[in-house]
C-alpha cells in the first residue's frame, strides 16, 4: 500500500503517485485469497467446471473478508468481499439443485445409456418417460407370476431389467424373456386402445427380476400427445415383437429339423389351422418357394410325404395362438400374406 494517495485528477502517464513503499507485506490470508482467485479463474464450461470455479472464488472471498477484519481493517473491504462470497455460495446451491433434479435413480440411469442413448433419444424426452410409470422398480420373486392365461387382464406395458422370465401357454415352453426386452409387447400391440383383454401365456418369473410399468391409460395418453415418443415406442415395440418370433422360430428349427423363413408365407402354412386338413397343394401354391430342407410336393394321387415335418396338434396348438397373439392388431411384423420378397 502506499504512503500518499494519488489525486484523482492525475494521469497514470505522470509517474507513479505513491512516494514511499510498505515494507511490510501482507499477511498470509491475504496470499491465499489470491491463490484461490487465481485457481478460481482457470475454472472450465459446463456445470461441473462452474462447481470448481465459484467454489474456488467463494473460498477466495472469504480469504479476503478474514484479511480485511484482521489485517485491513478496511469495512469497504469486508462488505465487498462478503457480497461476492454469498454471489458464489448462492450459484453453488443453484447449480447444485440442478444437478439433483436432472439426476436419475440408478436403475433408469443404466436403462437410459442402454436402450435410449444408442438411439440419441433427448434426456427431457426420457425423464417425461419415466414420469409416466412414476419411476418406480418393482420386483419378482422366483416363481412368481407376472401374468395367467386367460385371467390377468392387459393393462400395462412392463420393460424386464434384470432376471429372467420364461413364457409358456398350456404348459408348453414357448421362449424366453430377458433383460431390456418387453414383457407382454405382443399382448400390447394386439390391442386398441379402447379394448379390454387378457393374456394368452403365462410369464413367471425363473429368477430374482425387477422391472418397470407403465398404466396402459397414462402411457396411451403421452404417445397420443407426444409424437416422438410414439414413434419410439413404436421401433422399440416391433423390433422387440421380431425378436420374440424369431425366438419360435428357432424352436421350430430345434425340434423339427427345418428352418422356417418367418417372412414368408411357408411358416403360417405349418402353423396355421389349414395345414392339418389342406393336401399339399393348398399347403404349398405354385411358384411359392419352399423352407430350406423340405422336400418337393409329392405328385398329386400320392399321400403328402411325411418328411415335410409339419408340427402335430397337441405342440402346434400353443405356437399357432401365440402368433396370432403376436400378430394381431399393430403389429403387422411377421404378416400371413407377403408380396414378392
Amino acid at each position: 500500500m502506499s504512503a500518499h494517495s494519488s489525486p484523482a485528477g492525475q494521469a497514470p502517464w505522470q509517474g507513479p503517485a505513491c512516494l514511499g513503499w510498505k515494507r511490510d507485506l501482507e499477511g498470509a490470508v491475504f496470499h491465499l485469497a489470491n491463490c484461490f482467485l487465481l485457481l478460481g479463474f482457470m475454472g472450465g464450461s459446463g456445470v461441473y467446471g462452474c462447481f470448481y470455479l465459484f467454489g474456488f472464488l467463494g473460498t477466495g472471498y472469504v480469504c479476503c473478508l478474514m484479511w480485511g477484519w484482521f489485517d485491513a481493517c478496511g469495512l469497504d473491504i469486508v462488505l465487498w468481499s462478503f457480497l461476492l462470497a454469498v454471489a458464489c455460495v448462492l450459484q453453488l446451491a443453484h447449480l447444485a439443485y440442478r444437478l439433483r433434479k436432472n439426476t436419475l435413480p440408478e436403475e433408469f440411469d443404466v436403462l437410459y445409456k442402454t436402450l435410449c442413448l444408442p438411439l440419441q433419444v433427448p434426456l427431457q424426452v426420457y425423464k417425461e418417460i419415466v414420469r409416466c410409470c412414476e419411476e418406480r422398480v418393482l420386483t419378482l420373486a422366483t416363481e412368481q407370476t407376472y401374468a395367467v392365461e386367460g385371467e390377468t387382464p392387459i393393462n400395462r406395458l412392463s420393460l424386464l431389467l434384470s432376471g429372467r422370465v420364461r413364457v409358456s401357454q398350456d404348459g408348453q415352453f414357448l421362449h424366453y424373456i430377458f433383460p431390456y426386452q418387453f414383457m407382454d409387447s405382443p399382448e400390447w400391440e394386439s390391442l386398441r386402445p379402447s379394448e379390454e383383454g387378457v393374456f394368452q401365456v403365462t410369464l413367471t418369473a425363473e429368477t430374482p427380476c425387477s422391472y418397470i410399468s407403465w398404466p396402459r391409460k397414462s402411457l396411451h395418453l403421452l404417445l397420443t400427445k407426444e409424437r416422438y415418443t410414439c414413434q419410439l415406442f413404436s421401433a422399440l415395440l416391433g423390433y422387440d415383437i421380431s425378436e420374440k418370433l424369431y425366438a419360435l422360430n428357432d424352436k421350430l428349427f430345434a425340434k423339427f429339423g427345418l428352418r422356417f423363413d418367418i417372412r414368408l408365407p411357408s411358416l403360417y402354412h405349418v402353423l396355421g389351422p389349414a395345414a392339418a386338413d389342406a393336401g399339399p397343394e393348398a399347403e404349398k401354391a405354385p411358384g411359392e418357394p419352399r423352407a430350406r430342407g423340405a422336400p418337393p410336393p409329392a405328385p398329386p394321387p400320392a399321400p403328402p410325404p411325411r418328411a415335410g415335418a409339419r408340427p402335430d396338434s397337441a405342440s402346434r396348438s400353443p405356437l399357432h395362438s401365440y402368433s396370432q397373439a403376436m400378430s394381431r392388431g399393430q403389429a403387422p411384423l411377421a404378416p400371413i400374406h407377403t408380396p414378392g420378397l
